[in-house]
């Protein structure tokens, strides 16, 4: 999505959805500790030692959780299978002698029957189903955290592109989930419904939240239902893991890229930390209540799956168009027929959002308060950050240049931006520049040429050299920022001298320019950052600045 726009609306397009990826994640975890602490306050056995405290259980829990990834991404991994497996397990013994007690009475399922279709008939039910669909989105959640890592999985070392390994093991991991996730909700969804009383449902009742515990109890008694309840308080806890995996995988990939964060956020410890203070902060807004936290979490799930059905379907047409070919149906149609399935998915998914957002407004607000934070802080960190030199490496577009650069780097340099690398012009300024500066020296007239995508904060320019005479020509493309690079080239090419030529622009318009453009008053940043970078050098080594008005 972030290539399908470009530039900056590429990147407020990145910025928004990881404010939503933000909410879904972050509540995720502190909606799963609170989960787990409300399981662990209404067991019996910890009752009596753990009392009502589920706030305090709450934060020690979100502290579990980081202490786990400051330890290590591998050892969570490990953990994470140390507390599903069991769990799984348990699960399906459970679902076993629930599917076998309702087999065995088949008037349970008369009754169910009966009730299902106290609304009325098939088409009845069946709009029912719809209306109320938006409310079922938490049982989605943990496949967008599961499609987050995707980039995280192993394939095979010696492949680049396309990574046909990496891609097959994802088809694995994304098809065991839907297939485990599809089994375990229909089949517990339908054997509660059936084998629990309404009442037991409502607020203040045994099952109330803990449906599968409450039938642990009742079918393999008390020793079986306290290590369910245990299985269920470990994997509420560590379900924050696939939220926090998914975060410490999103915003390297994006916020320091874009020059949005500071360059420690690339590093997963320090984010751990401040992910962990964003949960409490989120858990102290909510004071650690599950239902609360429902309606943003929802919320965000939905905008994910909205956005990567969306994806989906885009990606599908461009490939289409690209391949050259239409794929036809069997009557001879050309419809892209997985693009439309894709749009299909994308459109239930918008109209869950919309309902969703109607009925609890606050996931939305939540997630708007995210963007906004994001946007304050990516601003915040352009500016603080725009004296950086972003340049990764140079790259020479032939091997004449390369050689001829390296002879420039022996002859310190007089350089001259220029915004034309005409012959013409650059005669013109050699003369005024020797007419009226006494330069000692080669003159090397650049020329700094801006990539489509800006909104990138690191660059890795193409050089081109031409040597004129006893001058030079630079041809530079593939720059972010013009200020930026023409100083980067300066120190690398240790300049005798530096002629910069002031405009006579607004400073706000030139503010602008530079910020969105790239450009703006290029003398003038030039000027601080190669200041700022050849403080306490020896003066020898310093290049002279010249500011010239146009």
């Amino acid at each position: 999505l972030e290539n399908l726009l470009g530039g900056w609306w590429g990147k407020l397009l990145v910025l928004v959805l990881l404010g939503f990826a933000g909410t879904d994640f972050v509540i995720t975890m502190t909606l799963s500790a609170a989960d787990a602490a409300r399981h662990a306050t209404q067991n019996a056995y910890l009752h009596s030692y753990l009392g009502d405290h589920s706030y305090s259980i709450t934060i020690f829990l979100l502290a579990a959780l980081a202490a786990v990834f400051i330890a290590g991404f591998r050892e969570a991994i490990v953990l994470a299978v140390i507390v599903a497996i069991p769990y799984l397990v348990l699960n399906a013994i459970l679902l076993v002698k629930c599917t076998a007690v309702v087999a065995a009475d088949p008037s349970l399922i008369g009754h169910w029957h009966a009730d299902l279709f106290k609304v009325g008939d098939l088409p009845h039910v069946l709009i029912r189903s719809a209306i109320i669909f938006p409310s079922l989105a938490l049982g989605l959640s943990g496949f967008e955290t599961g499609v987050s890592v995707m980039p995280l999985i192993r394939g095979d070392a010696t492949e680049v592109r396309p990574p046909v390994k990496r891609i097959q093991n994802t088809s694995k991991l994304l098809i065991s989930a839907a297939v485990i996730m599809c089994v375990f909700l229909m089949v517990s969804s339908i054997t509660t419904t059936m084998l629990i009383s309404e009442d037991d449902y409502k607020d203040g009742g045994t099952a109330n939240g803990r449906a599968l515990a409450f039938l642990a109890y009742r079918y393999f008694g008390d020793g079986f239902g306290s290590f369910y309840d245990l299985s269920t308080i470990a994997i509420l806890w560590f379900a924050g893991a696939s939220a926090m995996a998914g975060l410490l995988n999103l915003i390297p990939r994006y916020l320091p890229r874009l020059g949005m964060a500071p360059r420690w956020t690339a590093y997963s410890r320090p984010l751990v930390v401040v992910l962990f203070v964003i949960d409490l902060i989120v858990t102290f807004v909510f004071d650690a209540d599950v239902d609360k936290q429902s309606g943003a979490y929802a919320t965000g799930v939905l905008v994910i799956i909205l956005s990567a059905a969306i994806a989906a379907a885009v990606a599908l047409m461009r490939e289409r168009r690209e391949a050259g070919s239409a794929s036809t149906s069997a009557l001879g149609t050309g419809i892209n027929w997985m693009s439309l399935y894709c749009w299909m998915i994308a459109v239930v998914f918008l109209y869950a959002l919309v309902q969703n957002t109607r009925e609890r407004p606050d996931g939305m607000i939540i997630g708007l308060v995210f963007i906004v934070s994001l946007i304050v802080i990516s601003i915040t960190s352009r500016y603080f950050r725009q004296g950086e030199l972003r340049v990764r490496r140079l790259n020479f577009c032939d091997a004449g240049s390369s050689q001829i650069w390296e002879e420039m780097l022996s002859r310190r340099v007089n350089i001259v931006p220029v915004e034309l690398p005409s012959q013409r012009l650059c005669d013109i300024e050699r003369e005024r520049l020797l007419s009226s500066y006494n330069v000692q020296g080669p003159i090397a007239f650049l020329n700094v040429g801006l990539m489509d995508n800006r909104s990138e904060f690191y660059e890795e320019p193409v050089i081109k050299a031409v040597r004129v005479g006893d001058d030079y020509r630079i041809e530079v493309s593939e720059a972010t920022v013009v200020a930026n690079t023409i100083a980067y080239l300066c120190l690398v090419l240790k300049a005798r001298s530096v002629f910069l030529r002031l405009t006579q622009h607004s400073p706000l318009t030139q503010a602008f320019r530079y910020f969105v453009l790239g450009t703006g008053e290029t003398a003038l940043l030039v000027h601080e950052i190669l200041v700022h970078r050849l403080r306490g050098k020896p003066e020898a080594a310093r290049p002279r600045l010249y500011l010239m008005s146009s």
